[in-house]
């Protein structure tokens, strides 16, 4: 039975009251793990869980300097406290974190652990040590600095519309207006002011590229594609299976894209389909509009999941007592949405943007998702155990998208918007891939020619959105736009690499919706269990535990979107 009474990590080896400052606090501890003796199994199983028990502290800390900067992007105090710790702590616990490793893997006594248990934390242990270069501490302290002055950067874009300041998220919701006219104007609006940013922006991602593809050389890579796989983790795929993924997304999902915007098309009653009347509803029909404010969508989500599962809802409420929500969007705020785990105290943070629209609703159960896996995760036993593959955590947190489905009666008065909502939730599950497909391939280009131009990367650019493009919208006139439009994605910046996982993982929750439109009980029953081994296993494994099979082949891909499609011709 799964709880979300959630208990903060008692600390043995760290005293109580310790914060962190400088490296001087902080090093008598890995000195410490360093210099103690690990010759009996039960003086070696203590090391590890006093380790745990640092990483966890440390870690929380970082997160929460990173939580407060991104919460205000224009407050230098916070801004200092988050570079500080990647410029001046950061850097010196990688070098023990490398002692440590190695202490761990040369210990005689390594065989005497689990290796059932400890297979998993091994590997990636040894992956670090493999791919650990003195050289690259500085490097990767400049990167985690860098690749936060996108947040800074996007976070101060606003623009005027009726009169009235909005940040580029809330402005969207004009996007759903019925005056055409209006919808142009100020998609328009927003494309212009990306273009104020556009060499600003151009020139971090290049500063970025220079200083990954150093990082990759420095550790033995061609490339930083093949150094960034292996930091990943992603043992159970390569990229010659993402490449087959982009193939199967045109051959299987596109088609089906061009289905939904020609609906689109009709529904409206337009000649031609312009990018601003994707999100648009007919004259008469009111744009959907599931809550008010902050407070409310926390309320409504609470309810919906207590439905689905009580737990669900429980670990919300707990989020919520504690004051571990930051939703509504606003100036200085970075952007996006995120679920941050706190190794330490438990109970991860949620951030988003929120603005009352459709796709607020989704980011929210979304992350959700993530923060019920951070739940049933943080009872393992090392930190180490909890960091699991984002090809699973993508599954907790789109599976739960789509579970939740049945209990978004919360959010909406009517059948008929209930019913809407269902059917814009389900052609975005469909309209994504495509974009995936687009980000990733995108990527590998960017780190397989690294010295590209600008002008060289917009024309790649151009290329593979060509390769995705529907047939139904009309891009006409809007090439200037279209060539920026990679600036939009944080990933490229904050997290690379990081965005196949959707894909794959949007595979997988398309196959937990399935088995829990067969079973609802035993569906749940199944995401708990493999959300709960956190780490601890292979992909395969997790899926397996999942009922899933680890598969994202044209085959599987092409059964699932007929699965979708299906389910959207009942609604």
């Amino acid at each position: 039975m799964y709880t979300a009474d959630i208990k903060k990590i008692e600390r043995h080896f760290v005293p109580k009251d310790f914060v962190v400052t400088d490296w001087q606090s902080i090093e008598p501890f890995f000195q410490n793990l360093n210099d103690r003796n690990i010759d009996t199994k039960e003086a070696l199983e203590q090391w590890l869980k006093d380790m745990s028990e640092l990483e966890a502290v440390v870690s929380e800390d970082a997160c929460w300097r990173q939580i407060k900067m991104t919460c205000d992007t224009e407050n230098k105090q916070l801004e200092d406290a988050f570079n500080f710790f990647c410029l001046e702590i950061q850097p010196k616990i990688q070098p023990y974190t490398d002692l440590l490793n190695k202490k761990l893997v040369n210990s005689s006594l390594i065989n005497e652990l689990d290796k059932e248990k400890y297979f998993t934390y091994l590997r990636s242990m040894r992956k670090s040590i493999e791919l650990f270069r003195q050289e690259n501490i500085s490097l990767q302290a400049e990167l985690s600095v860098l690749q936060q002055h996108y947040g800074m950067i996007t976070g101060k874009m606003t623009v005027t519309v009726n009169g009235k300041e909005y940040t580029l998220q809330q402005a969207g919701k004009f996007l759903q207006s019925h005056d055409r006219d209006l919808r142009e104007d100020v998609y328009r609006k927003i494309n212009e002011r990306r273009l104020q940013d556009k060499e600003t922006l151009n020139n971090l991602y290049n500063q970025l590229i220079e200083k990954r593809h150093q990082l990759a050389i420095n550790a033995g890579f061609e490339n930083y594609r093949d150094y960034r796989f292996k930091e990943l983790g992603r043992f159970d795929y390569t990229k010659e299976d993402c490449f087959q993924f982009h193939e199967a997304v045109k051959q299987y999902a596109l088609p089906l894209v061009n289905i939904i915007y020609q609906k689109k098309k009709e529904k409206l009653s337009l000649d031609n389909l312009r990018p601003w009347d994707v999100e648009a509803e007919p004259e008469g029909t009111q744009a959907l509009h599931p809550f008010e404010t902050g407070s409310e969508l926390i309320n409504k989500s609470i309810e919906c999941f207590t439905k689905l599962r009580p737990f669900f809802g429980d670990c919300l409420k707990k989020m919520n007592e504690i004051k571990h929500f930051d939703l509504e969007s606003r100036k200085g705020k970075a952007p996006g949405g995120y679920n941050c785990p706190l190794a330490e105290s438990g109970a991860p943070f949620i951030f988003m943007n929120a603005s009352g629209q459709m796709h607020d609703l989704t980011t929210m159960v979304h992350e959700g998702g993530h923060a019920v896996h951070s739940f049933l995760s943080h009872p393992l036993e090392l930190t180490g155990f909890k960091e699991y593959p984002m090809e699973i955590a993508e599954v907790a947190s789109m599976a739960m998208e789509l579970f939740s489905m049945d209990y978004w009666n919360d959010f909406f008065t009517s059948n008929e918007e209930l019913k809407r909502a269902k059917e814009q939730q389900l052609e975005r599950v469909i309209t994504i891939f495509p974009w995936i497909a687009i980000i990733d391939k995108f990527q590998h280009w960017v780190y397989e020619n690294p010295k590209h131009t600008a002008e060289e990367r917009t024309a790649a650019w151009m290329s593979i959105t060509d390769e995705f493009k529907d047939s139904i919208i009309d891009y006409s006139g809007l090439d200037e736009y279209r060539r920026n439009g990679w600036q939009r994605q944080l990933h490229l910046f904050e997290v690379p690499f990081y965005y196949i996982e959707y894909g794959i993982a949007q595979l997988g929750a398309i196959g937990m919706w399935k088995q829990y439109k067969e079973n609802k009980e035993q569906a749940l029953d199944n995401y708990c269990n493999a959300l709960s081994l956190g780490g601890t296993k292979t992909l395969p494994e997790l899926y397996n535990t999942a009922g899933l099979k680890f598969d994202f082949s044209p085959a599987t891909i092409k059964t699932l979107m007929d699965f979708v499609k299906n389910e959207m011709d009942k609604i």
